[in-house]
């Protein structure tokens, strides 16, 4: 059994594809197959389920990939364990992060990390809080960054930065409000809203607390669900409408004076931005080590 076969075996079951684990490896899509059929010769059964149209992994398969994850993190623990003995720590860290920690907050733990480990390099992806969790529940993933929780008895949250929802409204004369007044939670009926689409830890939030206040998203008027956070501060500048945004990410825009914030009373929207693993898996070392910066990491 060979590091070069496990890894093949990792990277189709990460991508569903012999082409994509090829490219991702920088070899052929022949030797990722013949890596694959000679594992599978080795441990006398068939891993890979191949006769659909998507690829599978069978029974045997599912058992065995746990191992072949430990086995290749137990090499890149020793390999990282000597490169830190010698000062030489480098390395890829890819992250799938939602909308506000990949845009707001991940530049910012990037660059203090960097000045510890600075021969390490990052690749960032973006998918909303729902997708990384059922990514890392179904296998394919075994970390992200996100901005909600998803119950699993499977999963470990690790709360690394503190955020706040607010009421984003443009500043001009129909919205007259000061920023310190708290506002009636009747006023929200009365106003246009931009909400972010299903599967967002922002949105996901919102309804939570607005349930809470008797009150759903079919009582409010909304005009338009968007994905992109720089659209939904455009929209509000061009008074479209109103929406909840992460305070972190509109500090320029209240700093230039086009959007202003604003609090509803009684209605509490503080959350927190979590490094998410599954815990029944082990990290690997360079991905241990930014889980402990995280932890200790103060923006």
């Amino acid at each position: 059994m060979e590091f070069n076969q496990l890894e093949s075996f990792i990277s189709v079951v990460k991508h569903n594809s012999f082409s994509l684990a090829a490219k991702e490896l920088y070899t052929t899509q022949p030797t990722v197959s013949n890596n694959i059929k000679n594992l599978e010769k080795e441990l006398n059964t068939t891993l890979l389920d191949r006769t659909s149209k998507t690829i599978t992994l069978t029974d045997s398969g599912k058992l065995f990939y746990k191992y072949a994850v430990e086995l290749i993190n137990m090499r890149d623990k020793a390999k990282f364990t000597i490169l830190e003995h010698d000062y030489k720590v480098e390395g890829v860290i890819e992250i799938c992060a939602s909308s506000i920690p990949e845009e707001y907050v991940l530049p910012y733990v990037i660059k203090d990390f960097l000045k510890k480990y600075p021969k390490v390099s990052f690749s960032v992806t973006h998918k909303n809080s729902k997708s990384v969790i059922d990514d890392i529940l179904e296998g394919k993933l075994n970390y992200g960054v996100v901005g909600a929780k998803y119950y699993s008895e499977m999963l470990e949250y690790i709360d690394f930065y503190e955020d706040e929802l607010i009421l984003c409204v443009p500043v001009s004369s129909k919205y007259s409000w000061s920023e310190n007044e708290l506002l009636d939670i009747k006023t929200l009926f009365s106003e246009k809203f931009i909400f972010r689409k299903p599967g967002s830890g922002t949105r996901r939030l919102i309804e939570q607390r607005l349930s809470d206040k008797g009150i759903s998203l079919d009582d409010l008027n909304i005009i338009s669900y968007i994905d992109s956070n720089e659209m939904i501060k455009k929209m509000i500048e061009l008074d479209l409408g109103i929406s909840f945004i992460s305070k972190i990410a509109v500090k320029n825009e209240i700093e230039l004076k086009v959007i202003k914030t604003l609090r509803i009373n009684g209605l509490d929207l503080k959350r927190s931005f979590y490094f998410v693993h599954n815990k029944n898996r082990t990290l690997s070392p360079l991905v241990e080590a930014f889980k402990n910066f995280l932890i200790s990491w103060k923006y």
